[in-house]
């Protein structure tokens, strides 16, 4: 047996979410029947972050053991050939047994967007949060900058998060504009259940002035998820890319696990 860590690209819109489940389509179960039927046996993988329904992936990161031959390089060319139009693969690599893609992971780069204009786009409609009211985007960068460092994100999940412990660290919070299309960014080294989209419905209260700029910091102090914004909509999110530190590939062993769900 061999493990294999595959990166993964989907477009989320037709899927009840990464995760296998009894209430619809994930991308997971379309993966691992496509791959169980390339390799002759049956897959099973593990993802690093369970994307929700209706959120998109460029950068999703799963692996598998499998006692196929066809060479982890290759298996983006067999597996795409067998894949629906809305999912790719799009790198494969052998990776070490203690190799994990969940736990391993020491940061992931999330990315939001945001159509601001006054009529929404037939094209753009499954990619972006279309906000038909003028953004302004000075109080909403000013905010981005109280999320760097380390804090406690408790007030920044959704009901139903079973994270152990709620204090994460953001290394990169910004939003760009180019014309009437804004993009949040945001990289971690692990993001609690719904945060991303809690960040950005707060941010788009204080963009319109029903919010102040400090929110952020006020709600680090009460640790009360009713001192931020509503939870935006899944489809403006995209899991952007999955770091992991170069002794995973090496030496996996010496990585003290990170068993957050993150």
């Amino acid at each position: 047996m061999s493990r294999v860590l595959l990166t993964i690209e989907y477009d989320g819109t037709a899927y009840a979410g990464w995760q296998r489940q009894l209430n619809g389509l994930s991308v997971q179960q379309v993966l691992e029947e496509r791959l169980s039927a390339l390799c002759g046996e049956e897959i099973r993988v593990t993802g690093a972050s369970r994307t929700d329904a209706g959120v998109h992936a460029r950068g999703q990161r799963v692996h598998f053991d499998t006692s196929c031959r066809i060479p982890p390089e290759k298996v983006p060319f067999a597996l795409n050939t067998m894949l629906p139009p809305d999912i790719r693969v799009t790198e494969g690599r052998a990776v070490p047994d203690g190799f994990h893609a969940r736990f391993l992971s020491c940061g992931k780069r999330y990315t939001y967007r945001i159509l601001n204009t006054r009529h929404a786009s037939a094209l753009l409609r499954d990619l972006y949060l279309h906000i038909p009211v003028p953004l302004d985007p000075e109080p909403m960068r000013a905010a981005c900058a109280d999320l760097l460092g380390t804090h406690d994100f408790a007030a920044f999940q959704a009901a139903g998060g079973t994270a152990k412990t709620t204090v994460r660290t953001i290394t990169e919070a910004q939003l760009s504009r180019d014309g009437d299309r804004f993009g949040f960014t945001v990289y971690g080294n692990a993001f609690l259940y719904n945060m991303v989209r809690i960040i950005v419905g707060t941010l788009i209260e204080i963009g319109h002035g029903k919010r102040e700029p400090d929110a952020f910091r006020r709600a680090f102090a009460s640790l009360d998820r009713l001192d931020l914004g509503v939870t935006a909509p899944p489809h403006g999110l995209e899991l952007t890319r999955v770091d992991y530190p170069e002794a995973a590939f090496t030496d996996p062993a010496s990585i003290r696990w990170h068993k957050e769900d993150p």
